[in-house]
């Protein structure tokens, strides 16, 4: 929503582009193409620059003509971040968006927490930033824009689907008429009110929580640095709580519970909205001026589906999950579905992997939601408790950590941290000998080296086998071995095509001379072995990739 007078683009500070539909003939007839991306959101945009990353085309198709409007999803993790570089969209993103490692606590206005997220040398990107989604979806469409594997039609309407043998026929209708598409396989990457979901007669399965946000974006110059404020039980809205994000052109993100009983009717009237708002910046300590760009309201809820797949479709972002906001979530999961499947995809379509390795996609993914909604529950229940038991405690808490560093932890968001994969049927068991380091399925850690450069810069966007130099082990043979099997394999040997010569690289992975790491190309750990010969190696490769010709 907007204030009086301004239209539903109106926006203080972004220009919301318009899209026209595609120049297409009314009589075209049928059009292939390998995936069809129904939903040109960030979750959809992600998906097909990943297809073409790996050199796959696809076509998206969007209803509206525009991007969404409003802040919504703003936050953006760590991990995110490394998967957006990944598909050649980064530089915007670092640009523009905010970065920050802090966040402060507050309880009836004194301060009762402040929390360092994990920083250190090897870390490339910072922990988590802020940025608009509108400016999220314009640098993805940018970079998708760029490619010429990827075809974007805007006013575009799903009406109908089919499944054939060789996958699906969509409907789509557009300003110049109906037509079909036959794809091979489809990404329903349309939101929390799937088209795709509703046509094939699936439904989220899950919670609702009671309590209920308002969303207000309001320009203001304020100093208070970038970090994350919680406010609970502050004197502007009793019993309540309020969360305050600072992002780019002086924006400020104010999320405000619900009283009990307060219709969303009255909670969204503008005259209600800027009086909460007004005082929750008394609060702040802000008596300057300010303008309202926007509001909305929402509530926390943790629905998902069975099944992430159904035939020829998978479900990526919202339309296959629904996520709680607290501990920023939403997004970085969606990010996450759609790197996931489309390097698998991609895969399967170029003939490098069998169609088994696509059978990994709901176990990896849906695990990641119910681990999301293991955490955002604890989140959730302490930023708007469900019952009167769980208020006691909750304020309990809050109370003892006025004087108590014990008690303090307990208000700590639990931010978004990248899932491990450990019961995937693509993850090989653990070898026993490594006594530290990434397990398979966790994310490979990054490591600055001493030329200025990351770990992460070098192990490209396929698979990566990483191999810690052995005196007398014939790093020749290996190359010539593992070049053969799979010739889309990077392999990087330290000492040989890496140096790592105060030996900070086997430290942080836990490795000896002769130890061996693959990497997938969502940076996951597939395997590591103490010691391995190439054909180990390239055995297990295969099978990940279900290449059943080379077992």
């Amino acid at each position: 929503m907007r204030p009086k007078g301004r239209g539903e683009l109106d926006s203080l500070y972004f220009e919301y582009p318009h899209f026209d539909p595609p120049v297409r003939s009314a009589a075209s007839g049928k059009e292939e193409t390998p995936v069809l991306i129904v939903g040109a959101g960030p979750v959809g945009l992600v998906a097909a620059l990943t297809l073409a990353e790996q050199g796959t085309k696809c076509i998206v198709i969007e209803l509206k003509d525009t991007f969404n409007d409003g802040s919504r999803a703003i936050c953006i993790a760590r991990q995110s971040y490394y998967l957006l570089e990944k598909i050649g969209a980064i530089d915007a993103f670092l640009k523009k968006s905010l970065g920050w490692t802090m966040g402060r606590t507050f309880y009836r206005g004194q301060q009762i927490l402040e929390f360092e997220m994990p920083n250190g040398r090897d870390d490339k990107f910072l922990p988590m930033y802020n940025l608009e989604q509108q400016y999220i979806e314009q640098f993805l469409h940018e970079a998708a824009s760029r490619s010429p594997l990827i075809d974007i039609r805007w006013q575009s309407e799903l009406t109908g689907l089919t499944d054939t043998a060789s996958g699906i026929v969509a409907k789509v209708q557009d300003p110049t008429g109906a037509y079909d598409i036959a794809a091979q396989w489809l990404l329903a990457a349309d939101g929390a009110r799937s088209a795709v979901r509703s046509m094939r007669g699936l439904k989220l399965r899950g919670d609702n929580y009671e309590g209920r946000y308002v969303i207000a974006d309001v320009r203001m110059n304020h100093d208070y640095p970038t970090i994350r404020r919680a406010l609970f039980d502050p004197a502007c809205l009793p019993g309540g709580t309020v969360l305050i994000h600072r992002q780019p052109e002086n924006i400020w993100r104010i999320d405000y519970q619900l009283a009990p009983g307060e219709s969303a009717e009255e909670a969204t009237r503008e005259e209600t909205v800027r009086a909460k708002v007004s005082a929750i910046l008394r609060e702040i300590g802000h008596e300057g001026p300010w303008e309202l760009e926007w509001w909305s309201i929402y509530s926390a809820n943790t629905l998902l589906l069975d099944d992430y797949r159904d035939g020829r479709i998978f479900f990526i972002g919202d339309s296959a999950h629904i996520v709680p906001i607290f501990g920023v979530r939403g997004l970085n999961n969606g990010i996450a579905d759609a790197q996931n499947i489309g390097w698998k995809l991609a895969l399967v379509l170029a003939g490098r992997a069998g169609p088994g390795l696509l059978k990994s996609y709901t176990p990896e993914r849906r695990g990641a939601t119910l681990d999301v909604f293991a955490n955002a529950t604890k989140s959730t229940r302490f930023m708007t408790p469900p019952t009167r038991g769980w208020s006691l405690v909750r304020d309990a808490a809050l109370s003892l950590a006025l004087d108590h560093d014990f008690a303090r932890p307990f208000a700590n968001p639990r931010q978004m941290m990248p899932y491990t994969y450990a019961d995937s049927p693509i993850t090989a068991p653990d070898d026993p000998g490594f006594a530290a380091g990434p397990h398979p399925g966790m994310v490979a850690p990054d490591v600055a080296l001493s030329d200025g450069t990351f770990l992460s810069d070098h192990v490209g966007n396929g698979f990566c086998c990483l191999c810690f130099a052995e005196p007398g082990r014939k790093t020749d043979d290996l190359l010539k071995t593992l070049s053969a099997r799979h010739p889309d394999l990077r392999v990087i040997i330290t000492g040989t095509t890496m140096t790592d010569p105060d030996g900070v690289m086997a430290r942080r992975y836990g490795a000896q001379p002769g130890a061996t790491y693959l990497i997938r190309p969502d940076l996951h750990v597939a395997a590591r072995w103490t010691h391995a010969d190439a054909e180990v190696i390239a055995d297990a490769l295969a099978r990940l990739l279900d290449l059943k010709e080379a077992l």
